[in-house]
C-alpha cells in the first residue's frame, strides 16, 4: 500500500469502523506536490478520502449500492486551499488578514505569532501591549517582552498568540506531552439510548439526517460543508453579534442554511434546545466551555436528545494545561514545531508556515469522518456519542506521517492548473466560483444543493423537508 493508503487505513481504524464497512478506494498522487517537508498531500488525500468513504459506508448501510471512492492528491490540496480560489463575480475576496497579525521578534530574539484577525482579539492585544495600531509600533513594543511571557500573558487575557518552538521544544513542553499520543479523532459513548436506525435509503448518503453547525473560521465549517455535500440538512447557527471573516463564510457556507441566535438570551437558548431535540449531529467549534456554559454541554445534549452525536473541535485538545486555550491553525503549527522545522529544512531563520492551512482543513474532514462513524455506530449499538478533534492532535498526526525529503522544492499547484476543479454557482453574494469537492463517489456524486448565503439569512428552524 502507498503512504496515503496506510494513512487512510489508520484513520478508518481510529474511527472504530471495521474493514467490512470500508468501501473500495482509489487514491492517486504522491508527496511532494506543494512545497513542504511534511506530507501535506498525504494528509489532504487521506482525510478527504476517509470522510468520503464514511459517506459511502452510510449509503451502503441504508441499502444503497457499493461504490468506489476516488481522490486525487492535487485536487485534494486545491481543496485544502479552497478559500484562496474563491471568486465572487470573478473577483477574489479578501481573507481578512489584519495588519499587525503574523510574526514578530521579541526582546529575547525569539519569534512570536499574533492572531488579530477578529477585532476583539486585535483590540485586546493592543491593550495588552499598550501601543498604537501600527505594525512597527507593535514590533517595537515587543522588544520589551520575551516571547514566552507574551504568549502566557495573551492566554491569560483570553487572546491568541504563540511562541515559535522547535519540534524538540514542543515534545518537552507539558502541552506537547499531553497531545503527543492523542489519536487524530476520539469517539466515545457518553449515554445510553436504543439504536436509532439510519433513515430509509435516499438519493444521497446523508439524506434525512440533520446537523446543527455552531462553528466559525475553517475547520468546523469545513466539516459542516462536507456533511452537506453528501446530502445532510445542515443548519449553521451563529451569534448575530459575533465577528466573521467574509471569505470563509462564503466558501464554507455552501450547502447550508444559515440562522442567527444570541445564546445570551433565554428565548434564543430555548430555540436552540428545540433545534437540538430534532438534530442527529450537534457540531461545535467554539473555545472549550463556551457553548457548554449556555447549557449545551454534551451530557446535557444527550439528556435532551438521547442518541445525539456531539462533535467538538478544540485548539489544543481536552488534556493538558492548555486544554482551555483559544487557538487557530497558524498558532498551533507555530507552537508545535512545524513552522520551525520547515524553516530549518529551508535553511532559513524565520519560521515558515505550511503552504496551506493543512491543520484546519484536515481537522474539518476528521470531524466529518467522526460524525458519520458515530452515526453508523449509533445505528448498530445505540447510545449517545461524543467525537473530539483538536488542531493540536491533527498537527501531531501530520507529524507522524513523516517528513518528505526535498519536499520544499516541489513547484506547487499553479492557479491555472486548478481551474479544472472549480465550479460556478449562484450564491447570496453574487456569482460564485469555488473548488468542487475532491472525494469522487461513483454512485452518489458529492454536491451542494443549496447556495452559500449571508449569515442569518434563514429562520432558526429545520427545513420542512430534510435534505
Amino acid at each position: 500500500m502507498s503512504g496515503s493508503d496506510d494513512a487512510l487505513a489508520g484513520l478508518w481504524n481510529a474511527a472504530g469502523l471495521g474493514d467490512a464497512a470500508r468501501p473500495e478506494t482509489s487514491l492517486s498522487g504522491a508527496d511532494p506536490v506543494v512545497p513542504s517537508s511534511f506530507a501535506v498531500g498525504t494528509a489532504a488525500v487521506a482525510t478527504i478520502a476517509a470522510a468520503g468513504a464514511a459517506a459511502a459506508a452510510i449509503h451502503r448501510a441504508r441499502g444503497g449500492p457499493a461504490q468506489r471512492v476516488s481522490v486525487d492528491m492535487a485536487h485534494a490540496l486545491t481543496e485544502f486551499r479552497s478559500e484562496h480560489h474563491l471568486r465572487i463575480d470573478d473577483a477574489p475576496v479578501h481573507e481578512g488578514w489584519d495588519r499587525i497579525a503574523g510574526l514578530h521578534r521579541c526582546g529575547d530574539g525569539r519569534w512570536v505569532r499574533l492572531h488579530t484577525n477578529f477585532p476583539h482579539h486585535r483590540d485586546g492585544m493592543l491593550r495588552l501591549l499598550g501601543c498604537d495600531y501600527d505594525r512597527e509600533a507593535v514590533s517595537r513594543t515587543l522588544q520589551g517582552w520575551t516571547a514566552e511571557a507574551l504568549e502566557t500573558a495573551a492566554a491569560e487575557a483570553g487572546l491568541v498568540a504563540t511562541m515559535t518552538r522547535s519540534l524538540d521544544e514542543w515534545a518537552a513542553h507539558s502541552q506537547g506531552q499531553a497531545v503527543a499520543t492523542l489519536p487524530p479523532l476520539v469517539i466515545e459513548r457518553i449515554g445510553d439510548a436504543p439504536p436509532i436506525p439510519l433513515p430509509p435509503l435516499g438519493a444521497r448518503p446523508l439524506d434525512g439526517l440533520r446537523v446543527l453547525d455552531l462553528t466559525r473560521v475553517i475547520a468546523g465549517p469545513v466539516a459542516g460543508r462536507t456533511l452537506a455535500a453528501h446530502g445532510a440538512e445542515v443548519l449553521h447557527v451563529t451569534g448575530p453579534h459575533l465577528p466573521s471573516i467574509p471569505a470563509l463564510v462564503m466558501d464554507t457556507g455552501r450547502g447550508k442554511r444559515c440562522a442567527a441566535l444570541d445564546l445570551r438570551r433565554e428565548e434564543d437558548r430555548a430555540a436552540l434546545r428545540g433545534l437540538a431535540a430534532g438534530a442527529d449531529v450537534f457540531l461545535q467549534g467554539y473555545r472549550p466551555g463556551a457553548v457548554a456554559a449556555h447549557g449545551f454541554a454534551p451530557d446535557e445534549l444527550a439528556a435532551l436528545r438521547p442518541g445525539i452525536v456531539c462533535v467538538s473541535l478544540s485548539a489544543y485538545g481536552h488534556l493538558g494545561p492548555w486544554a482551555g486555550r483559544r487557538g487557530f491553525d497558524s498558532l498551533v503549527q507555530n507552537a508545535n514545531g512545524i513552522n520551525d522545522a520547515e524553516a530549518v529544512a529551508a535553511g532559513k531563520d524565520k519560521p515558515r508556515p505550511l503552504p496551506c492551512q493543512a491543520i484546519d482543513h484536515a481537522s474539518g474532514y476528521l470531524l466529518a469522518l467522526g460524525a458519520m462513524a458515530a452515526l453508523l455506530r449509533r445505528a448498530q449499538e445505540g447510545g449517545s456519542w461524543l467525537v473530539r478533534v483538536s488542531l493540536a492532535g491533527t498537527g501531531e498526526w501530520i507529524k507522524r506521517l513523516g517528513r518528505v525529503e526535498g519536499g520544499l522544492a516541489a513547484p506547487g499547484i499553479p492557479d491555472a492548473a486548478a481551474t479544472g476543479w472549480l465550479e460556478e454557482s449562484a450564491s447570496g453574494f453574487g456569482r460564485m466560483t469555488a473548488v468542487r469537492h475532491s472525494a469522487i463517489l461513483s454512485e452518489t456524486p458529492a454536491h451542494w444543493a443549496r447556495p452559500a448565503v449571508p449569515l442569518g439569512s434563514h429562520a432558526a428552524a429545520w427545513a420542512a423537508s430534510p435534505g
